[in-house]
């Protein structure tokens, strides 16, 4: 199995400023990243964040104000990385809201999708060896949520389980002969972040929104956000290109590409009778 290493890499991560996103940025800090360039809409504590870092890590982390639902800033903090730094080897797609309210869900949707996928593009294209790029890795997260199905969120779902399944097709052969990009995508459980609390105001109706914060309370084991950053440095280790992999529980990341694959081939298969 391949290993693949942090060392002396450039590394963009969406919502870093705070949470899982903040664990990413500190963990390929430790793990030798040349630089670590953190983009959040959070301006003073992404600020904050990357002074803290820098403290330990001798001026290796960069904080951008970018608002990803935005495709005007998504383009002026792309281009703000590459004029300072010329590259970028590894793309971290980790912003992330579960907002389905009637006021907030056109822009989650902005953020949990479409600027995803407007990064993995703007990635594509400077990274992809054909075009005279150096190759690189695209991490997408996904989670659980692409795997299930809840009544509650299905606005966050429905973002969730669109990553998924736009990481799987991009990622298909011949993309990474062509290119020389590894895209990544990785599902976490249940996460002790910021998501997860005022949970009654998140759905779509005020019902529901009881009924999940009641559920999720007393249904879900919470995974720390040291487990989940761990799982996402193990899986950009050893990720071959197109992997999707699992973290919940606590419990150590796992490969569930084949798992995915049977039932995408088992519904393509149905198409055929």
């Amino acid at each position: 199995m391949a290993q693949f290493n942090a060392k002396d890499k450039i590394f963009l991560i969406t919502g870093g400023a705070s949470g899982l996103g903040a664990g990413f940025v500190e963990s390929f800090l430790r793990h030798g990243a040349k630089y670590v360039v953190i983009l959040d809409i959070a301006e003073d504590l992404g600020k904050a964040t990357a002074e803290r870092l820098n403290k330990a890590h001798g001026d290796k982390a960069v904080f951008i104000k970018c608002d990803v639902s935005k495709e005007e800033e998504i383009t002026s903090a792309f281009d703000s990385v590459l004029a300072q730094f010329k590259q970028i080897d590894v793309i971290i797609n980790n912003a992330g809201v579960m907002m389905d309210a009637p006021d907030t869900w056109r822009t989650a949707s902005n953020v949990n999708w479409q600027g995803v996928v407007s990064f993995t593009l703007k990635g594509v294209q400077h990274m992809r060896k054909d075009e005279g790029g150096a190759g690189g890795t695209i991490i997408n997260v996904s989670s659980i949520a692409a795997l299930s199905r809840v009544p509650y969120v299905p606005i966050y779902e429905g973002s969730k389980i669109a990553i998924l399944h736009f990481s799987q097709c991009l990622a298909m052969d011949p993309f990474y002969e062509d290119t020389g990009i590894r895209v990544l995508t990785i599902c976490f459980g249940t996460t002790d972040t910021a998501i997860l609390q005022n949970l009654e105001t998140r759905s779509y109706h005020p019902k529901l929104g009881k009924i999940m914060a009641t559920a999720i309370a007393t249904d879900y084991e919470y995974q720390t956000v040291e487990s989940a950053v761990t799982a996402l440095v193990e899986m950009f280790k050893i990720g071959a290109p197109g992997s999707i992999w699992l973290a919940v529980d606590n419990k150590p990341v796992r490969e569930i590409t084949a798992d995915v694959d049977r039932v995408f081939t088992d519904l393509e298969n149905l198409l055929r009778l």
